[in-house]
């Protein structure tokens, strides 16, 4: 959609209401007085011009008489029908949503969105009138594409009535249609099927929503054909994209001028499925909510702090991809620098999504270029013990033999501002480590004076108290404290005080691509990634990434299954930072 703002002829500049309507179809004009109080943007009257409100793209001022700069995207030759702009959100009844899964026939989409569909659907999550179009090259037809995703659905385990009656009123809604993703003409055809389902359904706004979960070389062609061919005409359209979102910060941010070619900013929603996580959400209820821990959270009482993301298997499967990328691209510069910044940011206005990212960018914007001299770099190896034969990452047939991409790393954040100048914030992510581990520990400094040292001997990191904030293997927030040993004499003991989530709360929880998908549909974009948001995680890490490639810098090998590389420890050391913590 275009909005052009022009000047009214110089007769209504004597009107007195502020603002009128003048009901003209289809076009609204919007008369402002100059004489309107409490306004900012009364100096003149302006005309507003609603084009296909699906298809927002720019918004110009244009003065009378001034010349009209056409932005690229109104510069596509596409389908354009002038329509009002809602005055009020329509209700849930009053619209249609279609769902496009681009890439239907993957492992993603058969795996995670289709099933978090479902889940939504089960739970009544998503609007009476949807209905869901898988795209992709392979050919098949509606019944095929439904025997496929059938055998990936499953329903709560709290919930088990009518299971299968829900899944095959959910199936009912799903259909399939083969195209080439650069094929406008087959987003048109994909366009007159989805149609028909709209008109089917009574003439209500048709919103649509896109999953590309297809390779990031394909984004730029999908959402190309889909703007010109087959994006809304009276109700908005949204794109998803998966990570990774470039490799560095030049191919980032021509993703995204690329993308935006076609779609504005509050279209694009990227996904990151860790975010949709319970940790993200509830970080935010743990520093603001509670007092017990807020005035805590600054380089006065926390000595450092450690995000950690440990996988207990190796690269089965993704080799191809993953050598492309390794474990920085592939992990740290967006999962855990994403928890990064929630933990370390200031509060935010309110919890609307735009206040939220704007202090999640300053943090961003605040933390050093990673150093080199702060990072360790791995990659697990194979071993033979009996019997039995593990491959390392090199054995994988997708792989070079002598490929240097890393499959562990450990890094040394520093941010730079007042809460947090001189708090080492330690990032370690490995794959093919001795177990499954995600989780946030906070170190506290030691207690000044404590009367209590000589009972601790001569390790005094032993006193030292830790807030775990831990999503695998179980989600639970613990806190270690000292207390006494009961009995004769004083020895002292450390404890944890545990919030155990599935004892607490025994419901089963949401999969992190629900919560996702659902928030997508409202359009909710706290978990979604803003596009600054994104330059500025790159910059922290595209400075490392290029160096490590022009040294070809070789990683330390280490045994799958083990603790990692021994450099980290030492990397630990230096930063005195308990080195206890990598014990995986």
């Amino acid at each position: 959609m275009a909005l052009s703002l022009s000047p009214t002829s110089s007769s209504s500049s004597s009107s007195t209401s502020c603002p009128s309507v003048n009901h003209e179809n289809p076009t609204r004009i919007y008369r402002v007085s100059p004489t309107c109080p409490g306004s900012g943007f009364c100096s003149r009257n302006l005309r507003v011009r609603a084009s296909n409100v699906g298809k927002l793209t720019a918004i110009s001022l244009q003065a009378e008489g001034a010349t009209t700069h056409s932005s690229a995207a109104e510069n596509v030759k596409t389908r354009e029908k002038e329509a009002s702009i809602p005055f009020t959100r329509p209700s849930k009844a009053d619209s249609t949503l279609t769902i496009v899964v681009v890439g239907a026939s993957g492992d993603l989409a058969r795996n995670k969105i289709f099933p978090a569909f479902f889940a939504l659907f089960y739970d009544d999550q998503l609007p009476e009138d949807f209905t869901i179009f898988g795209y992709g090259r392979s050919p098949m037809t509606d019944e095929e594409l439904r025997i496929t995703i059938s055998k990936t659905l499953n329903c709560r385990v709290d919930k088990r009535e009518n299971c299968h009656d829900k899944i095959s009123q959910f199936l009912k809604r799903c259909f399939y249609h083969s195209g080439q993703y650069s094929s406008e003409e087959h987003f048109l055809e994909l366009d007159n099927r989805i149609r028909e389902k709209e008109s089917a359904q009574g003439g209500k706004i048709s919103n649509r929503l896109y999953y590309l979960a297809v390779p990031p070389t394909q984004f730029v062609d999908v959402v190309r054909c889909a703007n010109r061919r087959a994006s809304s005409d009276n109700g908005w359209t949204r794109v998803i994209v998966e990570k990774p979102f470039g490799r560095d910060s030049e191919s980032s941010k021509k993703l995204t001028r690329d993308l935006k070619q076609y779609l504005n900013e509050d279209q694009i929603f990227r996904i990151d499925h860790h975010l949709g996580e319970e940790l993200f959400e509830n970080l935010l209820v743990l520093r603001f909510s509670n007092l017990v821990f807020e005035p805590l959270w600054s380089r006065d009482y926390i000595r450092n702090v450690q995000i950690i993301f440990s996988k207990d298997f190796g690269v089965e499967g993704r080799g191809r991809y993953f050598d492309n990328y390794g474990i920085i691209r592939d992990v740290m510069q967006n999962h855990l620098l994403q928890l990064l910044a929630l933990f370390a940011m200031e509060t935010p206005v309110t919890l609307d999504a735009e206040d939220i990212r704007n202090e999640k960018v300053k943090v961003l914007r605040s933390i050093k270029p990673v150093s080199i001299e702060d990072v360790v770099v791995g990659q697990y190896k194979g071993y033979t013990e009996g019997n039995m034969s593990v491959p390392g990452y090199t054995d994988d047939p997708t792989v070079s033999n002598n490929s240097l991409t890393p499959t562990f790393a450990a890094a040394i954040l520093s941010i730079n501002n007042s809460r947090w100048d001189g708090v080492p914030f330690m990032m370690v992510a490995g794959k093919a480590l001795h177990s499954k581990r995600v989780e946030i520990r906070v170190q506290f400094r030691h207690v000044p004076g404590n009367l209590f040292n000589r009972n601790f001997g001569n390790n005094l990191n032993n006193a030292t108290n830790e807030l775990v904030i831990q999503v695998q293997p179980d989600e639970a927030v613990y806190l270690k404290i000292n207390n006494k040993v009961p009995g004769l004499g004083m020895r002292l003991d450390r404890s944890d005080l545990n919030l155990l989530f599935k004892k607490r709360y025994p419901r089963e929880a949401p999969e992190a691509y629900e919560r996702l998908l659902l928030d997508a549909m409202r359009g909710e974009r706290r978990l979604f990634i803003r596009s600054d948001e994104l330059d500025a995680a790159w910059a922290v890490f595209t400075p490392l990434l290029k160096e490590l490639e022009q040294k070809k810098t070789a990683p330390e090998l280490y045994p799958y299954a083990s603790e990692g590389p021994v450099g980290v420890h030492y990397l630990g050391a230096k930063h005195h930072i308990r080195c206890v913590n990598f014990r995986f």
